[in-house]
C-alpha cells in the first residue's frame, strides 16, 4: 500500500511539473540543440558518439570549466577571494599537474570511457532525440548521480586516508596543499579508477538516454573543479544546492589532510563527525575576524 502511495505521489509530481512546463515559453536554444543532436546522429555511429564523442566532450568541458580559475590568478581583484592567499599557483606546479592529467586522461580515463558504447548497447540505451528526457528529469537524474557518487567518494576517500594506503595512492593528490581548479583530477592512476568508479554507478542506476552521460559529466566537473578552485566566489550558483560543501570545505581537507572526505555534500561528514576539525577551524577564524573588527571600531 505504501509503495503504491509513493508511486502515486511521484506520478502526480511528474504530471504537475509537466503541466507547469507546458506554460513556460519555448526555449530558443532547443531547436539549434535539436538540429545539432540530429546532425550528430546522422553523421556519426553510436560507437563514435559514445566513445570518442564522450572523451572529446570530457576534455573540452574540463578545459572550459578550469579556464576561469586559471585566469583568476592574473586578476588582482580576485585575490581577495583566494582561500589560501599565501600559497599562489606557480607555473612549475601547473605544468606538473598538466603532465599527470594528460597521462590519466589518455591512459586511464579513455579506456574506461570506451566501455560506454558497450554499456548503452547491452542495456538498449537510446540516442534519438524523441527519447531524450525533459530538462527537469535530467536534472533530477544528475542529482541522484551526485548523491550516489558522494556516498561512494566519502567512504572510499576516507579509506584511502588510512595510514596503510595513504602513502601509496592518495598522497599524490595531496601534493598540493593549496589546490587549484586543474588539480581536480590530479591523482594516482589507482585513485582515478577507485574514486572514478563512483561516477559510473549513478549512470548504471539512472541512465535511460545517452544524454545523461554527458549531462552528468558537466555536473561532476563543475562540482569537482569548483571545490578544488582555491577561490570562494560569493556569487556562485552551486551554493544554492542544499548541503553543498563548496571550495572552503574541501580546501580545508587539503590544508588539514584529515576530515571533510565528501566530494559534494556535507551530510556524511556531519553524520560521522569528520567535519569537527573544520568546524573548530571556522569558529576560530570567525572569532579572529570579530576581534579584528572590534579593534578597528
Amino acid at each position: 500500500m505504501a509503495t503504491n502511495d509513493s508511486i502515486g505521489i511521484l506520478s502526480s509530481a511528474y504530471l504537475a511539473v509537466e503541466f507547469l512546463d507546458s506554460f513556460l515559453p519555448q526555449n530558443p536554444l532547443q531547436q539549434p540543440f535539436k538540429d545539432a543532436w540530429n546532425y550528430m546522429l546522422n553523421n556519426y555511429t553510436k560507437y563514435q558518439i559514445a566513445t570518442w564523442g564522450s572523451f572529446l566532450f570530457h576534455e573540452l568541458a574540463y578545459v572550459l570549466i578550469c579556464l576561469p580559475g586559471f585566469v583568476f590568478q592574473f586578476i588582482p581583484f580576485m585575490q581577495k577571494y583566494k582561500i589560501q592567499p599565501d600559497k599562489p599557483e606557480t607555473w612549475e606546479k601547473q605544468w606538473k599537474c598538466f603532465k599527470t592529467l594528460v597521462f590519466n586522461h589518455f591512459c586511464i580515463q579513455l579506456p574506461m570511457i570506451l566501455g560506454a558504447y558497450y554499456f548503452t548497447e547491452y542495456f538498449n540505451i537510446p540516442y534519438d532525440w524523441e527519447s531524450m528526457p525533459r530538462w527537469y528529469m535530467l536534472l533530477a537524474q544528475c542529482f541522484g548521480c551526485a548523491v550516489i557518487e558522494d556516498a561512494w567518494h566519502y567512504f572510499l576517500h576516507r579509506l584511502l586516508h588510512h595510514k596503510s594506503l595513504y602513502k601509496h595512492i592518495h598522497k599524490v593528490h595531496h601534493e598540493f596543499v593549496a589546490p587549484f581548479g586543474m588539480q581536480a583530477e590530479y591523482a594516482h592512476p589507482l585513485e582515478t579508477i577507485i574514486l572514478g568508479a563512483g561516477f559510473f554507478i549513478g549512470i548504471v542506476t539512472f541512465c535511460n538516454h545517452m544524454i545523461l552521460l554527458w549531462a552528468w559529466v558537466i555536473c561532476r566537473l563543475l562540482e569537482t573543479v569548483d571545490v578544488h578552485s582555491g577561490y570562494d566566489i560569493p556569487l556562485n550558483p552551486l551554493h544554492l544546492v542544499p548541503f553543498y560543501g563548496g571550495a572552503r570545505f574541501h580546501d580545508f581537507h587539503h590544508m588539514n589532510f584529515i576530515g571533510n572526505y565528501s566530494s559534494t555534500f556535507t551530510w556524511w561528514d556531519k553524520l560521522f563527525g569528520t567535519d569537527s576539525h573544520y568546524n573548530s577551524y571556522r569558529a576560530k577564524v570567525k572569532q579572529q575576524e570579530f576581534v579584528k573588527e572590534k579593534k578597528m571600531e
